[in-house]
């Protein structure tokens, strides 16, 4: 089994080198390094809202994250100002994970295990996902951004339209849709990335803030489903007693 495990870990690395060149493996190196920062980052904000009295994840802390993620886009980079862009990172990550307090909250709340479950959940399809545009062909994952900015649109539209209605099967379809859409988006950002760094981009924070956005998204998306069916068990545990 050992031997097994060892060739296939052979086989991985040697399909890596023929499909990146060295200065992409390099910068992927430091996008996805960067990426788990930031995931440290997000889980010091919640940690902050459940375990402390010190601030409260809402309204402010979603203010906050735009206002950090605005800052480091406007904030090209140059050289000389890494540690202040990855200090504008660190911030929106933390915020965001700030602002998903109540839902973790809730979440906890219900059942311990859903937390733990929907971030192990989310690594899976996130490295799935990823390691999939790694090993296909790049460049057609490029031709996915209108149509999932499209899908984007749609999941906004049918947002406001449920917020008049409040239709219980539109929340689901928004929920299921958006899973696939983010799914899709870490394929078209993991190939954006790689594309833009053989044209001579090396902003490894810009490219690890699209990647947080992502898993982030997915990470929320797979709380609620997980968070909904725990919900949808105890009333069916409490109806039958």
């Amino acid at each position: 089994m050992a031997a097994t495990f060892q060739r296939h870990t052979t086989d991985f690395f040697r399909t890596l080198d023929q499909k990146l060149e060295p200065p992409v493996k390099s910068h992927l190196k430091q996008v996805y390094t960067t990426l788990a920062i930031a995931t440290l980052a997000a889980g010091v904000g919640s940690y902050i809202h459940l375990f402390t009295d010190f601030m409260s994840g809402g309204i402010l802390a979603s203010l906050g994250a735009a206002g950090f993620g605005i800052a480091l886009m406007a904030t090209p980079e140059d050289g000389k100002n890494t540690q202040k862009r990855l200090s504008y990172l660190l911030g929106f990550a933390g915020c965001t994970g700030l602002a998903m307090g109540p839902l973790l909250e809730l979440a906890i709340y219900l059942n311990p295990r859903i937390v733990p479950v929907s971030m192990i959940s989310t690594c899976l399809v996130f490295a799935s996902f990823s390691l999939s545009s790694i090993f296909s062909t790049h460049r057609k994952w490029l031709y996915m951004g209108g149509g999932l900015l499209s899908m984007l649109s749609v999941m906004m539209f049918i947002s406001i339209v449920n917020l008049f209605i409040g239709s219980y099967y539109l929340f689901q379809a928004q929920l299921y849709l958006g899973l696939i859409v983010f799914c899709l988006f870490v394929m078209y950002d993991t190939a954006t990335i790689i594309e833009k760094r053989r044209m001579g981009d090396t902003d490894y924070i810009k490219h690890a803030m699209l990647l947080f956005i992502d898993f982030a998204d997915l990470f929320r998306t797979i709380l609620v489903l997980l968070t909904q069916k725990e919900r949808g068990s105890s009333r069916s545990n409490r109806n039958r007693r």
